[in-house]
């Protein structure tokens, strides 16, 4: 039984902390699972590097947990941390994935926290006691237990042992042990590989022995930089002996990344382009690709040195090292890299290239319920799909925008559906899925400036801080309209690839804009397509694995008049109406709330993994909200006639909450089709310098305003969306723009 070091009872289970002082040590943690991880404890953590969405923060080596934006005090961009900081965070808990939440702490500095502690597994100490654990720790050298011949050498390097990193070394005569260089003292607590940075004179680079190598008689200290004179003597005394062994011209079998689960334990050869470089607080992570995948490469220096710093993103490298399983993910340490030029590159190159053609266009389109207006845009659809798999190929992240309506969120989460999985095979890290693929839902479904200058800016850093590559941007249900040119413009600056699809009308102007373009208008497909329904089947051409998982989101993302071909496809894979009903009002309020985030989570849980009641319960607050705010607006509504057609007037300010559930949009979508009593009739809901326009008659919005434009000169009225009938227009020309715009639909009539 332990005590507490902060009051001093005793604690079960030989602990050192009591219940009551959980939150207030912190502590270092030396395991090497997440399910080490005691939930509500402080921990001290390295900044491995940032995401849109957060930091990724190493508690310990290959232990890394996930401080999501929403956890921080601050803005994400305001935060000064850079990769290899130490910082302290609290761990929320540990998912069933093994996913690790972490939270903000206000201490950040030891001196702040009234103890700190060690946790090793179930053991506890002090950072200055030696408890015997696992890995042999010496954290005081002074101690009795410490009288062995190589006690000087402990004394100097506190932490090696720890490491399991070479303290001594001998040369091959059986000479006196000579001093291990203090870098190998920099490097305790890493069991990443140690390396070297200098090129040899045919150009290659060495690297040296694994950290995680246990120190013998024959163990040479390659490769750790600034090393001292004594360390260096020995290198050059056994350099001949060992040359065959570390040579980067070592005949080691190239084998594929896809095979590397199997090879654990074995030297490799590995040849591919360099994807990404990354800098933690141990290594230098290099990831790299070749035809059949994506692993990463380990090479260390001493802690938070950049290794190899001539190697770039894009460099076709040959990597010799020894294959093993980090934490559940497969990483190959480092002993030798070399940067190929010449026949070898090309040779390398062609290799990926080939790899890239063979797998990245889809066999073919089968469409959902055999919808043949979906069939009729199969080769654009086709185009989309080998886009999206491309990119996951070739290592670029993907980002996809899309409305944030029930339609709108249907339509992204199809595609993120089917696009996980091939990240999760293509890559051997667990979190690749996070920084390969990303939601951003947009307010209105206009690819306006806003949305791509926040875009683009984040693109920008993602590639200037961490080496990423630019992004594909797959648009769906939004950028397909001349009210997207000048977001798209400015993406087309830096040469960025998108990709467009979308089930409303879209503008031939948008073709010279984006490399795909998706649409039935450009078509000239006649049939009433959901965008949430042409996506769902693109996402079966992306992976047509996950086909049977999707087919239920068509019906899911009509509002009326679901075609019956999907309503019976839903129906046979187990949702009813009233099932698909719940389904859609749930995705829809939670569209709404914090509609700028995905919920990558909390969508897939309504969409795939729902039992019923998280919907059914979501879909009762929907129904509720809607009908206080149609009861509202129904008591308010002005009817008049203009030339035989029946309006439906609102004033949205005064009688609407402009700031909760339901948004407009959708507000008037409903309250048009319970006051539509016949045909001609319209809606009309008007705002402070918006409105809204639905109609029984397919009308031309761009018409329309165009129209109202002539009548009232002085209000600058303009189509503000296309896609949601909305118009703009000049505030205090609101009575005169409300005139004109009943008089110009009257005239479609």
């Amino acid at each position: 039984m332990g005590s507490c070091i902060i009051c001093g009872v005793d604690v079960d289970g030989g602990g050192r902390i009591c219940r009551s002082h959980q939150e207030d040590v912190v502590f270092d943690f030396r395991g090497d699972s997440p399910d080490g991880l005691v939930a509500n404890r402080f921990y001290r953590g390295v900044v491995d590097g940032y995401a849109e969405f957060g930091v990724f923060i190493d508690l310990a080596p290959g232990v890394t947990g996930l401080l999501h934006r929403s956890e921080l005090d601050r803005r994400l961009d305001s935060l000064e941390w850079e990769p290899g900081d130490d910082v302290f965070v609290q761990v929320k808990g540990v998912r069933d994935n093994g996913n690790i939440d972490l939270s903000w702490s206000i201490r950040q500095a030891d001196r702040e926290f009234r103890g700190a502690l060690v946790q090793d597994g179930e053991t506890e100490y002090v950072p200055d006691e030696d408890e015997g654990a696992d890995g042999g720790e010496a954290e005081n050298a002074d101690s009795d237990d410490a009288g062995s011949e190589d006690a000087d050498d402990d004394a100097d390097s506190e932490d090696a042992d720890a490491a399991n990193t070479p303290a001594s070394t001998e040369d091959v005569a059986g000479n006196e042990r000579s001093a291990a260089s203090d870098a190998s003292e920099a490097a305790g607590d890493s069991d990443r590989s140690s390396g070297r940075s200098e090129a040899d004179t045919d150009g290659t680079v060495e690297a040296g022995t694994t950290a995680d190598e246990t120190p013998t008689d024959e163990t040479v200290v390659e490769g750790v930089a600034d090393a001292s004179d004594a360390s260096e003597n020995v290198r050059d005394d056994v350099n001949a002996e060992s040359e065959a062994e570390s040579a980067p011209d070592a005949e080691y079998e190239r084998v594929d990344v896809e095979t590397l689960p199997d090879r654990v334990g074995e030297t490799v050869r590995l040849e591919g382009e360099v994807v990404s470089t990354h800098q933690t607080g141990g290594p230098t992570i290099f990831e790299l690709r070749d035809a059949t995948g994506v692993v990463d490469a380990a090479a260390f220096v001493e802690p938070g040195v950049r290794a190899y710093p001539e190697v770039e993103v894009g460099d076709a490298i040959r990597i010799d090292g020894e294959v093993e399983r980090r934490r559940g993910d497969i990483q190959v340490e480092t002993e030798a890299l070399v940067i190929l030029d010449g026949e070898d590159a090309e040779t390398v190159r062609r290799r990926l290239a080939e790899a890239l053609a063979a797998k990245a266009r889809p066999e073919g389109l089968q469409p959902l319920a055999g919808d043949g207006a979906v069939a009729e845009l199969g080769e654009g659809l086709l185009d989309a799909a080998e886009a999206v798999r491309r990119a996951v190929l070739e290592s670029r992240p993907i980002v996809v925008r899309h409305p944030a309506t029930a339609d709108g969120y249907v339509a992204g989460a199809a595609v993120e559906r089917a696009v996980l999985p091939l990240i999760r095979d293509e890559h051997a890290k667990s979190d690749a899925e996070y920084h390969y693929f990303t939601r951003r839902p947009t307010e209105e479904p206009v690819y306006d400036m806003d949305a791509a200058t926040n875009d683009v800016t984040r693109m920008l850093q993602d590639r200037d801080r961490h080496d990423e590559k630019l992004p594909l941007f797959l648009l769906v249900g939004t950028g397909s309209t001349v009210e997207s040119e000048d977001g798209l413009d400015l993406l087309s600056v830096y040469g960025v690839e998108a990709v467009v699809v979308d089930a409303a009308v879209a503008d031939p102007e948008t073709r010279e804009r984006v490399d795909t373009l998706v649409s039935p208008e450009l078509a000239e497909v006649d049939d009433d397509l959901s965008t949430g329904a042409l996506v769902a089947s693109l996402a079966s051409a992306v992976n047509d694995e996950v086909r049977s998982e999707l087919v239920h989101l068509p019906a899911v993302s009509y509002w009326s008049d679901t075609p019956d071909r999907y309503v019976d496809l839903a129906r046979d894979a187990g949702y009813d109406r009233e099932r698909i009903a719940e389904l859609r009002e749930a995705v829809a309020l939670e569209a709404y709330y914090q509609s700028y985030q995905d919920k990558r989570e909390l969508i897939a849980d309504l969409l795939f993994e729902d039992g019923g009641d998280l919907a059914a319960h979501v879909s009762e607050q929907f129904r509720e909200k809607l009908e206080t705010e149609i009861e509202t607006a129904s008591a308010n509504v002005v009817s008049e006639s203009v030339d035989g057609v029946e309006f439906a007037l609102l004033d949205t300010d005064e009688y609407t909450h402009r700031f909760d559930f339901p948004p407009t949009p959708l507000l008037l979508d409903d309250l048009h089709r319970r006051h539509a009593n016949g045909d001609p009739f319209a809606t009309v809901g008007i705002g402070t310098d918006e409105l809204y326009v639905r109609s029984t008659a397919d009308l031309s919005v761009r018409e329309v305003a165009a129209r109202a434009d002539e009548i009232a000169p002085a209000a600058d009225v303009a189509t503000a969306g296309l896609r949601e009938g909305k118009i703009g227009f000049l505030s205090g020309e609101r009575d005169a723009v409300e005139d004109a715009v009943v008089a110009a639909i009257a005239e479609q009539f």
